[in-house]
């Protein structure tokens, strides 16, 4: 009993570990989907941008399921991903590309700030995780810390218009998008569930994209076309890998709690990268983020499944999807 015991013990302290890892590896990949949609709005159209980079990353999920030999989703498993497509192939895309033509990639970031919240709130209704009072505190003091964060990054943030509309419908969408996605990436795998859903979403992106350019190419500029590629072969497609594979260890709620760290290394790459200048509130701020974060995944995470056949999908991530 006791062998048994240290071995489950020994496996709780490991995989939150690992899942806090692979998460923050995808957080880093999309700490620069901001800036990058940013410079790619210049000169793309923003509708473009969110259906365009779907198709270019479903193509290349397309490539990935084919060399991986991936097993079909079932009737079931399709539906369920409906959520993840609308959320994070279309939704998340598309709204904050609209947003960014109207708004700072500061501002959008205050708002976008609110999404390790929401999704853990989603979390929280879609599955049985019930992480302590500890955790959201940390939560609602990592928001915060993130609006002061930023603000002080970039000298202010502007009036509410519709593209602080377009923000809140893009964080809505991914934080039901991201949640389910994790839960699915437990049954059929991290990578496998982000590139089922490109696919699911592919037929409605490449109308959308092919309305919107008349089926000619774009003219943009180099830097543009580049920022466009980020996107989509990382932003909508390889950083999914990483993100979803810690979401799927788990636990969720702890997990989702890495992204306050992005608005950070977002600002930190624009200081290594476009010379912007680091001050000292921008520092005191992000320590007190990434403070809060780690406040908040320290937190202890119970689950409640209602029967034993509920528990396997939802609360123990598959060996084989894991793996």
């Amino acid at each position: 009993m006791r062998t048994d015991s240290s071995a489950i013990a020994k496996v709780s302290a490991v995989l939150p570990r690992t899942g806090l890892l692979w998460g923050l590896l995808g957080v880093v990949a999309f700490s620069f989907t901001v800036p990058f949609t940013r410079v790619a709005v210049v000169g793309l159209d923003p509708l473009f941008i969110g259906c365009g980079r779907a198709v270019v990353a479903a193509v290349l999920a397309a490539i990935a399921l084919s060399i991986g030999r991936a097993t079909l989703p079932t009737a079931s498993q399709w539906l369920r991903l409906v959520p993840v497509s609308v959320g994070v192939v279309a939704g998340f895309p598309i709204l904050t590309s609209l947003a960014l033509r109207d708004v700072g990639a500061g501002h959008s970031a205050v708002v976008i700030g609110v999404l390790p919240a929401a999704t853990a709130l989603v979390v929280v209704a879609r599955t049985h995780e019930r992480p302590a009072r500890r955790f959201w505190i940390g939560a609602a003091l990592g928001v915060l810390a993130t609006v002061v964060f930023t603000v002080a990054g970039h000298g202010g943030i502007q009036a509410p218009g519709i593209g602080d509309l377009y923000l809140i419908g893009a964080v809505v969408l991914a934080a039901i998008g991201y949640a389910q996605g994790g839960v699915m990436a437990r049954e059929l795998g991290a990578w496998q569930t982000i590139c089922w859903a490109l696919l699911l979403a592919l037929p409605a992106m490449l109308i959308a994209t092919v309305s919107v350019t008349g089926g000619h190419l774009p003219h943009a500029s180099a830097h543009q076309w580049m920022a466009f590629g980020y996107l989509s072969a990382v932003s909508m497609f390889l950083g999914f890998f990483a993100w979803y594979r810690g979401l799927a260890i788990g636990p969720m709620t702890t997990v989702s709690q890495v992204q306050l760290v992005q608005p950070v290394l977002t600002v930190a790459w624009a200081v290594l990268f476009l010379g912007e200048q680091l001050t000292v509130p921008m520092v005191i701020g992000g320590a007190a983020v990434i403070g809060c974060a780690a406040f908040a995944v320290r937190s202890r995470v119970t689950t409640t499944p209602p029967s034993t056949t509920a528990r396997r999908p939802m609360d123990e991530p598959s060996r084989a999807a894991l793996g």
